[in-house]
């Protein structure tokens, strides 16, 4: 069966954000992003977000097996529906991203969202799968109405956090060993917090800084 995860986005309101976007910034990734090219929306997000959505993309990227003409990491945003991870962005374009809040009954994020999963509700053989947040609605109430039962997610993210999804993630990315998936639709999306992860050394994006948490 072919395959295609649903990547929550980075939040672009955030400090990272500020510092990317920021003009005059010299670092070479803020440099690109200014230039005609722009840079990839999957390294955008990575700088904005730190370690978990590296993980979510070093996981897609692993394991992601789309039809053709389709991209195996598809990210949420919250008004262009899903766009590829290697999308080209320019500051413009994040910035529009960020004036738009992500929430299920907001028109503006629903409308382009849904159109893009009516096109994958039309392919039976595909098993869409979300890396990010099952506790809130915001991505799980739009992707349900949309997917169904056919929306899954990994059970081992039930409990943790951020940091926490984005090194387990990771380790499975590396390792070559995919998680296991369940629907959403009736799955228990809460629960306790399960043993802490050790750190996983990443390789920052752009300039060093810590890892922040992402959007969810």
């Amino acid at each position: 069966m072919d395959r295609v995860f649903l990547l929550s986005p980075a939040h672009v309101g955030g400090k990272r954000a500020e510092l990317l976007l920021r003009d005059g910034a010299a670092f070479p990734l803020a440099a690109r992003l200014r230039g005609p090219e722009g840079i990839a929306l999957g390294e955008a997000f990575s700088f904005m977000s730190g370690l978990y959505f590296r993980g979510k993309l070093a996981y897609a990227r692993q394991f992601g097996r789309p039809p053709e003409g389709l991209a195996g990491a598809l990210v949420i945003t919250a008004n262009r529906g899903l766009l590829p991870a290697d999308t080209p962005v320019r500051p413009d374009d994040l910035r529009a991203l960020g004036l738009v809040d992500i929430r299920s009954t907001d028109p503006r994020y629903r409308a382009p969202l849904l159109a893009d999963l009516d096109r994958l509700r039309s392919m039976p053989d595909l098993d869409p799968v979300l890396l990010g947040s099952v506790a809130t609605g915001k991505y799980v109430d739009v992707l349900l109405e949309a997917l169904g039962d056919r929306l899954r997610f990994p059970p081992a993210f039930v409990g943790r956090g951020d940091m926490s999804r984005g090194g387990l993630l990771l380790r499975a990315a590396r390792s070559g060993v995919e998680l296991d998936y369940i629907a959403v639709h009736g799955a228990d999306r809460r629960g306790p917090r399960p043993p802490r992860l050790e750190p996983v050394a990443v390789t920052p994006v752009g300039r060093p800084d810590k890892a922040r948490r992402g959007a969810g």
